[in-house]
């Protein structure tokens, strides 16, 4: 069984929200099979850490870009919330990098933030999507 099953509860109705969020899902569970493992390298840790930083990030911009062309009333404070997160990810990739062991503490980060964020910060702006045109 998948630590973090990707399932209709965490789509928006936005084919290229929804295959981004599904890739840092099905990253984080590559994160959680690798961490099972019991003998996970640093390094490999670091390459998960810092693409899912990456990656994060550019899916961040999508969002945000069209929040900021559909006049998204709440954008302000969505991008806030994607900058709390960013800052944590980039704590934790620093920590690695010092040696310091942060694979489950990654690990318990990226599910809470998906599934909370996903399911109720993201949904709020599906209606407005909607009414614009670009959700299904």
């Amino acid at each position: 069984m998948l630590f973090m099953p990707w399932g209709e509860h965490l789509e928006i109705g936005i084919a290229e929200i929804d295959e981004q969020h599904r890739w840092l899902v099905d990253t984080t569970n590559s994160l959680h099979a690798l961490l099972s493992t019991g003998d996970a390298q640093a390094a490999e840790l670091g390459v998960i850490l810092e693409q899912l930083m990456d990656y994060t990030m550019n899916h961040f911009i999508v969002e945000e870009e069209i929040f900021d062309r559909l006049g998204y009333p709440e954008s302000d404070a969505h991008k806030a919330q994607h900058n709390i997160f960013c800052e944590k990810v980039m704590d934790l990739l620093t920590r690695h990098d010092m040696g310091e062991t942060v694979g489950v503490e990654a690990l318990n980060l990226l599910k809470s933030w998906l599934t909370n964020h996903i399911v109720k910060v993201d949904k709020q702006y599906v209606e407005h999507f909607r009414a614009a045109g670009i959700a299904v």
